[in-house]
């Protein structure tokens, strides 16, 4: 007895939904705790184990709806908009794909700045260069899925994709300045990876409850801003002077 591709997609959707869960509450004791200590270390190594397990899952998720885009989503079999098979494929395939291979991306990438802070040339691993190479081959194909088929948002959330990679490639190349630098692009690169599962939750799940709304830019925009600003915050502490202790 073989599995329909329905039965397939769903059962990696549950899948999907447990390790991405993990990860979105798990992102929040790094962000808000001690950093440095074993909590922060514990709960950072469950992230990136969520991460990089829920972009795996992610990219079977994008290839079953590519394979039978209608067969993925009868439930938008009659929707005025969805029940088109390009524009399933378009937004649940191809940009579930850019979106699952940014995770993983930014889940590994990060996790390689802490684990290679010693040996920064280690960062230029095979595999770590490899990974930028397939996110720029599928944010550039999101890109042109969203020109084809007039999504503005899909050509828009590629950037992000093609940003990633300029600044990554930029640190693995780059001498640090000091560690700093490294602790940086640890944060941007695990925050990012939250702020992709995110957008994702956000948008795929709407997609189940309020199709009509999934496609509309501030259910985006809300984790990248927030993201950002987490982002922005954290670095700019990091790169604040010590406090002088002054004594009376």
């Amino acid at each position: 007895m073989s599995l329909s591709t329905h039965s397939i997609f769903e059962s990696l959707v549950i899948m999907h939904i447990i390790t991405g869960t993990v990860g979105l509450i798990s992102v929040w004791i790094p962000i808000a705790g001690q950093k440095g200590g074993k909590l922060h270390r514990q709960a950072g190594n469950i992230f990136i184990t969520s991460m990089l397990t829920t972009g795996l899952v992610a990219t079977g998720i994008s290839l079953t709806t590519l394979s039978d885009p209608t067969g993925t989503h009868p439930h938008l079999a009659e929707h005025e908009l969805f029940r088109d098979p390009q524009l399933i494929a378009g937004i649940f395939g191809w940009m579930m794909l850019y979106l699952a291979t940014l995770t993983i991306n930014l889940a590994w990438h990060g996790w390689l700045c802490m684990r290679n802070k010693r040996e920064h040339h280690k960062n230029a691993a095979w595999h770590n260069l490899l990974l930028q190479a397939v996110l720029t081959a599928t944010s550039a194909n999101c890109f042109i899925r969203g020109l084809e088929l007039n999504q503005p948002m899909m050509m828009g959330i590629a950037f992000v994709g093609f940003a990633t990679v300029a600044t990554n490639l930029w640190f693995i190349y780059r001498t640090p300045s000091s560690p700093k630098a490294r602790i940086k692009e640890h944060i941007k690169s695990l925050v990012g990876a939250g702020i992709s599962v995110y957008t994702a939750f956000f948008a795929f799940g709407a997609v189940r409850l309020l199709p009509e709304i999934a496609l509309t830019p501030g259910l985006w925009a809300i984790p990248l801003v927030t993201g950002l600003a987490l982002i922005i915050y954290h670095q700019r502490a990091v790169m604040a002077p010590p406090r002088r202790i002054q004594t009376t």
